[in-house]
């Protein structure tokens, strides 16, 4: 079975790795990502993960994901300047909030879709360290303006959830929504 991902993100790529998954096509979707006025982050977050899927008009097993970051109600997407990442940083520091991801599997007419939901504590952040992790333009293209997996991992003393899911693909409930299409992750490697 040929599978699509409809994302251009090269964490993904790199997540699904992991686990022996190697998409026959990388396929991103182009919808518009601006959240519909009152929209929670959980169904936010579902919503373009279908939509996404429902984009891609190749044949075969697509997967598409979107991750955000929520503070209460508020959603932070991918900051589109260096202001807007410190804005979002300052709003985060000594905090928690959710990283959710929205997962959607689209077969055909059969689409499966869910959310995972990971907690994460992030420090109190200083100015200098701030400036500092802007400087590093780590927080270009990430949802919330910071990547756990890299410099930011240092800001983040604890998570409750699936790791995965914060740097944008929960592995172990992905793998499992693909088994469940027929889709054999472990039988998939090169």
């Amino acid at each position: 079975m040929q599978l699509i991902l409809a994302s251009a993100s090269p964490r993904r790529r790199e997540l699904l790795a992991q686990i022996g998954v190697i998409p026959d096509v990388i396929e991103p979707s182009d919808i518009d990502e601006t959240p519909l006025p009152g929209e929670l982050p959980r169904l936010y977050a579902a919503r373009l993960a279908l939509e996404k899927a429902a984009a891609c008009d190749i044949d075969g097993l697509v997967l598409a994901a979107d991750t955000v970051v929520s503070v209460g109600r508020r959603i932070l997407g991918k900051p589109e300047n260096a202001d807007e990442a410190a804005t979002f940083l300052n709003l985060l520091s000594g905090r928690r909030h959710k990283v959710l991801t929205g997962i959607a599997l689209r077969l055909g007419e059969t689409k499966r879709h869910r959310v995972v939901e990971t907690g994460v504590r992030m420090k109190s952040l200083s100015s200098p360290e701030i400036a500092a992790y802007l400087r590093s333009d780590e927080w270009r293209g990430k949802a919330g303006g910071y990547g756990i997996q890299g410099l930011a991992a240092a800001f983040v003393p604890s998570i409750n959830g699936s790791y995965s899911n914060v740097v944008g693909l929960p592995l172990s409930e992905c793998a499992s929504m693909l088994g469940s299409m027929g889709y054999r992750v472990f039988e998939a490697g090169p």
